[in-house]
């Protein structure tokens, strides 16, 4: 279809790991700058920008969490809309195989009166159904009766 959720779910774990070592570099970077072993005026300064860079580095770990969220809900609006195509799928199968099945029976249907009897609209619109390739998005607005 138009996304593989296991996909998407597994691109979604890879972010948030990245975040992970993200912070984990913060945090080093951090701890090697204190504990650089000279002090004054440039120490301080090297410090202060290890630290200014660490924050910048926790607010991309934060952005990567982000995605990384907003793909995993993804990935379950993906897999929700699969399974509503499958769903349909499966019943308008069904609907049109029973509908076959009837036009069938009257084919065979010998009325010793003459009468002629005919399938109802609403099986031959059944009958008559071009389904959409499977999986695919037109199941979505699939109009048939009984569906």
């Amino acid at each position: 279809m138009y996304g593989d959720a296991a996909v998407i779910r597994r691109r979604a774990s890879e972010l948030d790991e990245q975040a992970v070592d993200i912070r984990a570099l913060a945090d080093r970077l951090v701890a090697g700058a204190d504990s650089v072993g000279w002090s004054g005026r440039a120490a301080d300064d090297l410090r202060l920008r290890m630290r200014d860079r660490a924050a910048q580095l926790r607010d991309v770990a934060g952005q990567h969490e982000n995605a990384g969220q907003a793909l995993a809900k993804h990935a379950g609006a993906v897999g929700d809309v699969k399974d509503a195509i499958s769903g349909i799928e499966r019943r308008a199968h069904s609907l049109v195989a029973d509908a076959r099945n009837r036009q069938a029976e009257l084919a065979t249907f010998d009325d010793a009166a003459g009468v002629q009897r005919t399938l109802t609209p609403a099986d031959q619109q059944l009958v008559d159904f071009d389904p959409p390739p499977p999986g695919h998005k037109d199941w979505l607005s699939v109009s048939l009766p009984g569906l």
